[in-house]
C-alpha cells in the first residue's frame, strides 16, 4: 500500500484527483473554478516517533513539538495550498513559500485574508513580489471570550475538517511531503462525500 501511496503522490495523481474534485465542488456551488480570494492560517500538530528530528521542531506559542501545516483555502473552505514545515517555523516565514506557490497556481487570486500573526513585512512583500493584497482580520480589544471572526472562521473550519482524519491528528510521516499528501487525501474524502450527497439530493427530486 505504501508503494502505491508514494507512486500516486510522486506522479501527481493525488494532486490531479484533489484539484478535479475541488473544481467540481466549486461548480456545484455555482462558482467559477478559479478563485479570486483566499484565507491563510496554520496548525501545529504533534509528531510521532517516525518523524525525523531534522524536520520537527517546537511551537512555543502552542506548546507543540512536531510539525506545522500552513494551509490556504478558498472562500468556501476548499484547500488550495498545503505546506508542511517544522513546528518552529514562524507563520510569516512559512507563509512566504505557501503564498508563492499559491501565486503560481492561481493568477486569478488578488486578496488573501489572514490573522494578526501575518502582519508586518509579509504584507509589503506579498504586495510587491506577488501582487497579492493581504488583509489582516483582527479581534477588537473590547471583545472578550470566543467570537467568530469574519473570513477567518472559514479556514479554521477547514483545519477542523482535516483534524477529523485519524492520520492527520498527529504527523506520522517520515517526509513532510507525505503528510501534505495525507492532508489532501482527507480533503478528497470530504469533497467526494459532498458531491455524492449533492447528486443523491438531485436524484430524489
Amino acid at each position: 500500500m505504501h508503494t502505491i501511496f508514494t507512486r500516486w503522490w510522486q506522479d501527481g495523481s493525488v494532486d490531479a484527483i484533489h484539484n478535479d474534485l475541488r473544481d467540481e465542488v466549486r461548480r456545484s456551488e455555482g462558482r467559477d473554478t478559479d478563485p479570486t480570494a483566499a484565507i491563510i492560517d496554520s496548525q501545529s500538530v504533534r509528531a510521532a516517533e517516525t518523524v525525523g528530528a531534522d524536520s520537527r521542531g517546537y511551537d512555543a506559542g502552542k506548546k507543540v513539538a512536531g510539525r506545522k501545516r500552513h494551509v490556504i483555502v478558498d472562500t468556501i473552505g476548499l484547500l488550495l495550498v498545503v505546506m508542511v514545515t517544522s513546528a518552529s517555523v514562524q507563520d510569516r516565514d512559512g507563509a512566504r513559500a505557501a503564498l508563492a506557490h499559491l501565486r503560481g497556481l492561481f493568477e486569478s487570486i488578488r486578496l488573501v485574508w489572514a490573522d494578526g500573526g501575518y502582519a508586518g513585512k509579509l504584507v509589503t512583500w506579498a504586495r510587491k513580489k506577488l501582487r497579492l493584497t493581504i488583509e489582516i482580520v483582527k479581534r477588537t480589544d473590547d471583545v472578550k471570550g470566543f467570537v467568530v471572526l469574519p473570513r477567518r472562521w472559514v479556514v479554521e473550519r477547514t483545519l477542523s475538517w482535516i483534524f477529523q482524519r485519524r492520520r492527520c491528528v498527529r504527523d506520522y510521516e517520515r517526509l513532510p511531503e507525505h503528510h501534505e499528501a495525507m492532508v489532501k487525501w482527507s480533503m478528497i474524502m470530504l469533497m467526494s462525500r459532498r458531491l455524492a450527497g449533492t447528486k443523491d439530493a438531485k436524484h430524489r427530486k
